[in-house]
């Protein structure tokens, strides 16, 4: 018998679009283009940058203290940030000497008060590694050198550094690494067993982390504005993992043979052994193969389920010693994020039980599902907030250092202020985007060069901006009451086994997938006694909060919306003109099938009150000369600049405005700078009315007269 579970399958509406009715086809594309150069002539009227706390780190180290993420003085700290990388032409993850200060300053403008160098691991002129040599252990100074003077022009503007260890290394013959030239870049699974890789690994954490940058005259072990320390990234072992020759297999192999005699009574082994079929002292083999791994007997399964979480878990602490005790970084040291959301995370969540963080990785349609693209606010239970609520543990900070709706995609603009709003009523402890990608001057185009890459992003770039303002200061309240589940160690191992089509993204059987939009959600235990299993509720529409903040109208035709309604941060994101639905002080009258609409205070004060805000609008973003293709999943020609927008076109009403007597709204160009004359709101019974579509633009400062 194998060890199939059975599933009972709530509350999923279906998707059934056919690709016609998915495309946006409301308004002429127009250019509008972000231009951060030009932003540096004049202080713009909606710089966020008050935000951050500068110099990063004057509060000492950030560590964990229960639930959170905390500086040395007690305050708690939370983290808006993006990823740091150089995918698309003219990109430069490394940035010379005379840009640091231009790409330091334009994160702070916009909110960033972390960022996450993911790919240092590359040969120059990429990363940090000398390209030159027939090995990659050595780093280069002038890389290295500009990356201290960036590190340290971000340092001194509030913004924190997270360092990611193990990436995408690809190893060469002078390494001593078996088989090099096979080895995917980074080293996926063979990483985490193979002792000369691991060597590498620490080799080259000492020359990252005990090198004292001559800017801030600090070692990165010793700089409090090194806020984390990720040991790899997107990494991980499973029943069924493969090395990528028969030498890694071998290895493996062996690995788990000496673990059974190590851990197994010689009744149990004997026993193991004739349920493989194995005979004498032969070496026990690994299941392979989905089929195999569905039908082994569960004292199979477990056994080997068990070899691979000892071998993650002690691959781990072992790196945790070698960084806190021998290395003696100070920094919070972190595992790797759940990222595989068509398989369960618990068995690598277990792994790592022993650490102080959680993280967590997702994206809406990434590029490699080739799906036709759809509107995430019609599909709730699939969506970013829900795949990475499933990560999150009780006691315990939890990070989200990847996550995108990525680029093409008609329906992206509503991912920035749903994650942002929802990541506060979780209550999670930082959001860092993937990804932003600084500039060379000589290369500059106002496009979206890749699928990932934000920075010329004409919806989100501004939208960045807005919702550091919300996550950080805490906009949204958290979840008034927690929903708590766990797992004995056989459910765990058992996850494992369900299947994506059914049980994603929670592999939680009987699990509600409505729980992380109305209330907390954590893990209380991997390895206790199980939560019973849930019975599903009665589907609900809208799905609301339990602070009554957030409301999500969830709907298989396209009219899905989710409002957002705090005092000072509010939003109507999605099919805002099918449900003519307002929140307590905006509500709009516009032609566009789908966009976002937010606005919040540029204030301390509630929006009622305050005579600054920003107000951000949002559709559909494209490339001059884009072309999907038939199925509308993907690109037949990706274009190339300027970027284009779809104004939103028609009226903005500010209501409950208290005593206003004018209000008036400054559009602004892709530097943030206004753009042409203020617009004066006309007062009406419903409200203060704005008309937005020209000029063409994504955001505005408001000024209101109390």
């Amino acid at each position: 018998m194998g060890n199939r579970l059975r599933v009972y399958l709530f509350a999923a509406w279906p998707l059934l679009f056919a690709s016609g009715m998915l495309a946006q086809t409301d308004a002429a594309l127009q250019p509008f283009t972000i231009d951060h150069r030009k932003a540096l002539l004049a202080r713009s009227p909606v710089d966020v940058s008050f935000l951050l706390d500068a110099p990063a780190g004057k509060h000492g180290f950030v560590r964990a203290q229960g639930a959170h993420l905390v500086t040395e003085d007690g305050n708690r700290i939370r983290f808006w940030g993006v990823n740091i990388t150089d995918w698309s032409k003219g990109s430069v993850m490394v940035p010379p000497k005379e840009d640091a200060p231009l790409w330091a300053a334009t994160l702070a403008r916009f909110g960033v008060n972390c960022v996450r160098f993911q790919f240092l691991d590359l040969p120059t002129p990429r990363g940090l590694i000398d390209g030159k040599h027939d090995d990659t252990r050595a780093l280069d100074a002038e890389a290295f050198d500009r990356e201290d003077f960036f590190i340290a022009e971000l340092e001194k503007r509030g913004i924190y550094i997270n360092f990611n260890l193990l990436v995408g290394r690809p190893f060469k013959a002078g390494d001593g690494v078996q088989d090099y030239q096979k080895i995917r870049e980074g080293a996926k699974g063979i990483s985490l067993y193979d002792p000369r890789i691991i060597e590498l690994q620490k080799e080259y954490a000492r020359q990252l982390l005990a090198h004292s940058n001559p800017y801030t005259r600090l070692e990165y072990r010793n700089d409090p504005a090194v806020a984390m320390v990720e040991i790899n990234n997107e990494n991980a072992l499973c029943v069924g993992a493969h090395g990528p020759t028969p030498y890694y297999d071998h290895e493996l192999a062996d690995l788990y043979n000496v673990w059974l005699k190590k851990n197994l009574n010689a009744e149990d082994l004997k026993k193991l052994r004739e349920i493989a079929g194995v005979a004498g002292d032969d070496p026990v083999p690994l299941l392979q193969g989905r089929n195999q791994i569905e039908t082994a007997p569960k004292d199979r399964f477990y056994a080997e389920s068990q070899f691979f979480l000892d071998t993650q878990r002690g691959y781990w602490e072992d790196m945790r010693d070698y960084l806190a005790k021998t290395l003696g970084v100070k920094a919070l040291i972190m595992t790797t994020a759940d990222h595989g959301h068509t398989s369960s995370g618990y068995p690598l969540l277990l792994a790592t039980a022993s650490f102080d963080t959680n993280d967590g990785h997702t994206y809406w349609q990434h590029d490699w599902e080739n799906k036709i693209k759809a509107p995430m606010v019609n599909d709730p239970y699939n969506s970013t907030v829900v795949e990475l609520s499933r990560t999150a543990v009780m006691g315990k900070p939890y990070t989200v250092s990847e996550v995108n709706n990525p680029f093409p995609n008609d329906w992206a603009s509503e991912g920035i202020p749903i994650l942002a709003a929802y990541g506060n009523f979780q209550d999670w402890d930082a959001i860092i985007w993937y990804t932003f990608e600084p500039k060379e001057s000589s290369d500059w185009k106002p496009y979206v060069g890749d699928a990932f890459d934000i920075s010329l992003d004409p919806v989100k770039m501004p939208q960045l901006a807005a919702g550091a303002l919300m996550f950080l200061r805490e906009d949204v309240s958290p979840a008034k009451s927690t929903v708590q589940r766990s797992y004995t160690r056989g459910r765990v191992f058992d996850s494992a086994l369900l299947l994506p089509a059914t049980d994603r993204p929670y592999f939680t059987p009987g699990f509600p997938l409505a729980v992380p939009l109305e209330h907390g959600s954590r893990i209380f235990s991997f390895d206790g006694a199980s939560v019973p299993t849930l019975t599903p509720p009665k589907v609900t529409n809208p799905i609301v909060s339990d602070t009554n903040q957030l409301v999500w109208y969830n709907s298989s035709a396209m009219t899905g919306l989710v409002t957002v309604d705090t005092p000072r941060s509010q939003a109507l994101i999605g099919f805002v003109k099918a449900n003519g639905i307002s929140v307590s002080n905006l509500s709009a009258k516009v032609r566009n099938r789908f966009c976002t609409i937010a606005i919040t205070s540029l204030e301390l004060e509630p929006i009622s009150r305050s005579s600054r805000l920003l107000m951000t609008l949002g559709s559909r973003v494209e490339n001059s000369g884009m072309r999907w293709n038939d199925r509308r999943s993907n690109l037949s020609e990706w274009g190339g600049s300027p970027t284009l927008i779809e104004p939103v076109v028609g009226r903005i009403i500010l209501r409950s405005l208290d005593r206003a007597k004018a209000v008036s709204a400054q559009p602004l160009d892709g530097s943030g700078q206004p753009m042409g004359d203020a617009i004066l709101a006309e007062r009406k019974n419903e409200g203060w009315e704005i008309p937005v579509g020209k000029p063409v633009t994504t955001w505005y400062e408001l000024t209101v007269t109390h």
